[in-house]
């Protein structure tokens, strides 16, 4: 089977700890991209030196530099992410990949998910689990197999086009909003789990410790638009993972605190709307899958 041709965009903002193995997992891909362009968005710490040596070496990788910035929100990396797509956009490509700086994964990484896009046309994104540290794998009883991790997501090109790309918010959710905006829009997206990539950073912790990343994620679940029912059962999932209790309560507060404030959400009702019936079909079906038969007496 031929496989489709792929270009890579990895924003990256101070990650001089992580990008090297990531820049190793790229290299030792038995299918390399067309191009992966690394955007350093402001890189302060040597990230830039670091993907220089290495793009001397292989001329399909390239640094492009982004000015400083002081803030940091996830606007400003879909912007580099922007910033890196418009130097590859030229080039005949099928799938565009949105890959981290932080992560890492085996040498058929690639070739695995680009198959999977070859054997089904109607898939639009695709990607795989991510594991962080020796903490297993999202219970997918309780994760959608049709969510997609920001980790690294695969599209097809038409359906990145179709979704009009990232939607640039501050808040975050970049990757959820493209993932629920393609369901939408008729693709199928798919994580598959037969493979999984290393995320070597806590998600959502870079710059903030874990109660304030956990407030964080409850004001951007309200940002995607979850159902207050859901984010309940969400919170009561939540219990079993460190901090527990305290952590689930914050991720409540967080959720709360943007529906009291009247929080304007950067989405459109109609993906509200979308996103909410998809989170209630799921939980009806885990519901019904869990409940205990009853028998006569």
């Amino acid at each position: 089977m031929i496989l489709p041709t792929y270009i890579v965009i990895t924003p990256a903002r101070n990650e001089a700890q992580f990008i090297e193995l990531t820049i190793k997992s790229m290299i030792a891909q038995t299918v390399q991209p067309l191009k992966w362009i690394i955007v350093s968005d402001g890189s302060t710490d040597g990230t830039d030196d670091i993907v220089k040596r290495y793009a001397a070496k292989h001329s399909w990788i390239e640094l492009l530099r982004m000015p400083e910035r002081r803030e940091r929100h996830f606007a400003g990396k879909v912007h580099a992410f922007n910033a890196g797509y418009a130097q590859v956009k030229r080039l005949e490509h099928e799938v565009i990949c949105s890959l981290d700086a932080d992560i890492s994964f085996d040498e058929d990484y690639f070739p695995f998910l680009l198959q999977k896009l070859a054997e089904d046309p109607k898939l639009g994104l695709v990607g795989t689990p991510f594991r962080e540290g020796q903490n297993p794998i999202y219970d997918y009883r309780y994760v959608s197999i049709e969510h997609v991790s920001g980790a690294c997501q695969v599209f097809r090109r038409h359906c990145f086009e179709d979704i009009g790309g990232y939607v640039p918010v501050e808040r975050g959710c970049i990757d959820h909003i493209a993932v629920i905006t393609a369901r939408m829009r008729g693709w199928k997206t798919r994580t598959f789990t037969e493979k999984v990539c290393q995320h070597h950073r806590a998600i959502g912790t870079a710059g903030r410790g874990l109660l304030a990343a956990r407030f964080k994620f409850g004001g951007k679940d309200y940002t995607i638009g979850n159902h207050p029912v859901w984010e309940l059962f969400r919170a009561v999932r939540q219990i079993s993972s460190k901090p527990f209790l305290i952590g689930s309560l914050t991720l409540l507060a967080g959720y709360f605190w943007s529906v009291l404030r009247g929080a304007k959400r950067p989405v459109s009702s109609e993906l509200v709307a979308f996103h909410r019936r998809e989170q209630m079909q799921r939980l009806k079906k885990f519901l019904n899958r869990n409940r205990a038969p009853i028998t006569a007496q």
